[in-house]
């Protein structure tokens, strides 16, 4: 463990919190509230950090699948309890969130090994995993919000075309559709323009390592092109596993409190 703190260069990093101060500055003098945020924020993520970095040292170095698996298993965890927070007012949100996410996940990184993209080891799957599951975490946070506020906002509507003799699924399809399509866009959006506008992280981070631009060229298409597929998968079951959860067997419209301000 000595050793791997003697690699850590503190000087880079305490330079670079100097942007944090400077943030936390600005927020100060705007009287923004975020002050107390922000702190915990750097200290969580500095520590959190610390302690991933070490723990993966140790996984792969021993290249073990077991801790490999649980180290995917508290990330979906973690993912899905963030999702369902952000979803209050959706019956069963943290079983939602851990099938949308878990699903875009699975299938993800299952169709990567399987095309012998990727091989199943820790170096690999672990930091794959991580952005498939953050980036699946983000989606489903998208849509299940989207969904839980537009089935509020249009309830006389619904209720009007299950009065009609529509079917729950059939008065929710117009807003599920609507979910599906803004979870998608941001991702098909920088899909668009990555490499016009921006160099996204893994090829950056590549670059910086002193890899040659073409080999980090080809990692980011290969990561974008997971991620669209990632966000394909979660929106997809995220959304009408939450039309559901608003219906009753009988396509009756149910509303939760969530907890919030009206």
């Amino acid at each position: 463990m000595a050793a791997f703190f003697e690699s850590l260069d503190f000087a880079r990093i305490g330079a670079s919190m100097a942007l944090v101060l400077a943030a936390g500055l600005l927020g100060w003098w705007q009287r923004a509230g975020l002050t107390r945020d922000l702190v915990m924020a750097t200290v969580r993520s500095f520590f959190q950090l610390i302690a991933i970095g070490y723990a993966l040292e140790l996984i792969f170095a021993r290249e073990s699948i077991s801790w490999t698996l649980f180290i995917i298993a508290v990330m979906l965890g973690v993912a899905a309890y963030t999702s369902a927070q952000r979803a209050r007012g959706i019956a069963g949100s943290l079983v939602i969130a851990t099938a949308g996410i878990g699903t875009g996940a699975v299938l993800t990184i299952g169709l990567l090994v399987a095309l012998g993209v990727f091989r199943f080891t820790p170096q690999f799957i672990i930091p794959i995993a991580g952005m498939v599951i953050g980036n699946a975490m983000t989606t489903c946070s998208l849509v299940m919000t989207r969904l839980r506020d537009d089935i509020r906002d249009q309830r006389n509507r619904i209720e009007a075309a299950l009065a009609l003799g529509a079917t729950g699924r059939q008065a929710a399809t117009p807003i599920v559709r609507r979910s599906i399509r803004s979870a998608m866009m941001p991702v098909i959006d920088t899909t668009k323009t990555v490499g016009l506008i921006k160099l996204p992280g893994a090829m950056t981070g590549m670059i910086l390592a002193g890899a040659s631009p073409l080999e980090a060229v080809q990692l980011q298409i290969i990561v974008m092109y997971m991620l669209v597929g990632a966000t394909a998968f979660t929106s997809l079951v995220a959304a009408y596993l939450t039309a559901q959860a608003f219906f009753t067997k009988t396509h009756q419209l149910v509303l939760q409190p969530t907890g919030e301000k009206e």
